[in-house]
Order: C-alpha cells, then structure tokens, then sequence
C-alpha cells in the first residue's frame, strides 16, 4: 500500500485499518464479487428462520452489502444494529446505506461487544469473523448477546 495515501495495512492494536479509498473500492469490487450473493443468501436464512419483529446484531457490516440484503428480507418492523470496528468502513456504510429503516449504524469490536446479555434475537457476521484475532473471544460475545433460542 502507499504510505502516502492514508491506506495503512495494520492499525493499532493489530487490527486491520480500511482506511482512505478502502471502503469504496471494496463496495464496488468486492461487493459483486462476493458480497452481494453471500448478503442475499444470509438474509434469506435468517428471514427464514426468524420472521416478525426481531432484533438482528451484524457484526463486521463492512460497508452495509449485507445489512441492505438483510433490511430487504426481514419484516419491516425488524430491528438491526450494524456493527464494524473500523469507523471508515461504517462511515461509508451510513453515507451509502444510512437509510435504511430500522438500521443503526454503530462502531463495536465483536470481541468485547457492548450489548446486554440476550439482547438480540439473531446475531450474524457475513466474512468479518477472519478478521477477529481471539475468534473464541468474539463467538463468546456472539453467543452471550444472542437470546436463549435465538
């Protein structure tokens, strides 16, 4: 990457940082790629599995493919609260994307979420679970958010 461009590899703590043209070039070619299938096909399982008015914690939205296959699928008056670690990547989500009915955008690392216990019906992560260093860690946090039986 060109360091003079703002486009960092690694951020700190580890983390990947997508950063500077990032989000766009990973919305209009990663996108049709792979995310646009995957997003309509997670939304199908999920409206399939929990309809009416549920509440949906995604982690990792990137910039929000999924979260609009997902906002499409589920009732309307479902509720989903789209997460990343990364600010430039939920920016681009809320600028594209932001709105979506019933979609909060909100920045939250998936290993140390700050949800109560139980608080979703159904929590889901397209492809950000790669990108989790302490993957136990972070399914740890998916399943203590996620309601009993959902």
């Amino acid at each position: 990457m060109n360091k003079t461009s703002n486009e960092a590899p690694v951020g700190g703590g580890g983390h990947a940082r997508f950063v500077g043209s990032i989000p766009h070039m990973y919305d209009t070619y990663l996108g049709p790629l792979l995310f646009e299938f995957s997003g309509a096909d997670l939304a199908r399982r999920v409206a399939g599995r929990m309809p009416g008015s549920i509440k949906v914690l995604e982690l990792a939205c990137g910039t929000g493919i999924s979260t609009g296959y997902l906002r499409q699928g589920l009732d309307a008056d479902a509720t989903i609260v789209a997460t990343d670690l990364n600010d430039a990547m939920l920016d681009y989500a809320r600028e594209k994307r932001g709105a979506l009915a019933n979609v909060n955008y909100q920045q939250a690392d998936a290993q140390d979420l700050p949800f109560d216990d139980g608080a979703f019906d159904a929590v889901v992560c397209q492809f950000g679970i790669m990108f989790m260093p302490d993957k136990a860690k972070a399914l740890s946090e998916m399943f203590r958010v996620l309601r009993p039986g959902g």
